[in-house]
């Protein structure tokens, strides 16, 4: 039996970021950097107006203020976009917030601080050099790096780079992963189920493309495939072209009717495991050589088709290893150790996943509550759970108090 930190390692050392690719701005969301960025030129590449007012030069509203009789000329209405003009000695410019500051001037009255004159303007106080205003540089200057490869773009740094004019990065694209879901025995939610037991609902396919979106990733779920090794064959060698991972559920038991064992074994590096853990035992890793490609070898993981049994197994393994394709520094769920706030038995030699509450805060430590059964966990167990409670190998029994490690899944 295979430990679970060994399965892990094998799945880690299996893959890698994704290919960079260059791509539109709109295309990067959520991506990570592939390489530096680096400025070309200043931002902003000149003066500019972080007011709507009058730009001036300083020294010459000395005697500005209410009980004063002094006004400038207004000789132009500069609005952004156009290039610096040079400031008349003795005049005021009228200027938009973000439009370049005529050279000469050093300084923007706003208009609220004055009488808003369109051919004369007065002023209510003396302006002080520098303000209001931007100086060229000031954001970003020529050379600077000011995205460092590995981050992960937001709108905050798409709109870093979009005003320095930049349309394109390069990026580890986000991976794509396909879904297939394997049973005769399925049945599409919404579609009618056979009642005595003939026909399960489909939701692994459903369940785990919320998972990979929520991982980063791109999901393309098949559908249902039957328990036919041909067919199975036949959807994984098509899926390949345009897969970057590929997860298969079901179809993992010992029982001859069970396929998709007999179909990975002679696939690629696919091998199949008992993994000492619980739930989720029962695995298939490996990598699969695209025809069509022959520099692309795609991941491969078979999960149990037990709902739990699969999203479990993809928040240890799967989930981790796309976000080491994505090119992330950081592929795993935060932790946090926390108090058992009741016991539970765990089994000998498996490391056991619990679907859990985990309350508190660092201050004041954290709590966990095991939901329903440990020993059986259910659907509706995990739908409640905001954490699994990991207990090791050689723990036979939690008692109350113990420190559990726990796997956070939301915040």
């Amino acid at each position: 039996m295979r430990s679970v930190q060994d399965h892990l390692a094998a799945v880690l050392a299996s893959v890698g970021p994704v290919a960079p690719l260059d791509v539109v701005l709109r295309d990067a969301v959520g991506c990570i950097l592939a390489a530096d960025v680096t400025a070309t030129h200043d931002l902003p590449a000149f003066a500019v107006a972080a007011r709507d007012g009058y730009a001036v030069a300083a020294y010459e509203t000395v005697g500005a203020g209410y009980a004063s009789a002094q006004s400038l000329p207004v000789a132009h209405d500069v609005r952004p976009g156009a290039g610096p003009l040079r400031l008349v000695p003795g005049t005021a410019v009228r200027v938009a917030s973000g439009a370049a500051l005529p050279l000469g001037a050093d300084a923007v009255v706003p208009l609220e601080e004055t009488d808003r004159g369109t051919a004369r303007v007065a002023m209510q106080r003396p302006a002080v050099p520098g303000q209001h205003v931007r100086p060229a540089a000031s954001d970003v200057r020529a050379g600077d790096v000011v995205l460092e490869a590995g981050t992960r773009l937001g709108a905050r740094q798409l709109a870093l780079v979009a005003s320095m004019g930049r349309g394109r990065l390069r990026v580890h694209p986000t991976p794509r992963v396909v879904l297939l879901s394997v049973g005769d025995e399925l049945v599409e939610p919404g579609a009618h189920a056979d009642r005595s037991g003939h026909g399960v609902f489909e939701t692994d396919g459903h369940a785990l493309e919320a998972a990979v979106r929520d991982a980063g990733a791109a999901s393309v779920r098949v559908g249902i495939l039957g328990d036919d090794r041909a067919v199975l064959r036949e959807a994984i060698e098509d899926q390949l072209v345009r897969a970057d991972l590929l997860v298969i559920t079901g179809g993992l038991s010992e029982l001859t009717h069970d396929t998709v064992k007999d179909v990975l074994a002679t696939m690629g590096s696919v091998r199949l495991d008992q993994v000492a853990m619980t739930p989720g035992q029962r695995h298939g890793f490996g990598t699969v050589a695209d025809d069509l490609a022959s520099d692309k070898s795609v991941p491969i993981f078979a999960l149990q088709g037990h709902p739990v049994a699969a999203q479990v197994s993809f928040e240890v393994f799967v989930r981790p290893a796309l976000r080491a394709m994505a090119g992330h520094a950081e592929v795993f769920r935060p932790s946090v150790a926390a108090e058992a706030v009741e016991g539970w038995v765990s089994p000998p030699g498996l490391r056991q996943f619990v679907p859990a509450t985990v309350l508190g805060s660092p201050e004041e430590g954290y709590r966990v509550t095991p939901i329903g059964d440990p020993s059986a966990p259910t659907v509706s167990a995990l739908a409640h759970a905001n954490a699994l409670a990991v207990v090791g190998e050689q723990d036979l029994t939690v008692h109350p108090g113990q420190v559990i490690h726990c796997l956070v899944l939301e915040g």
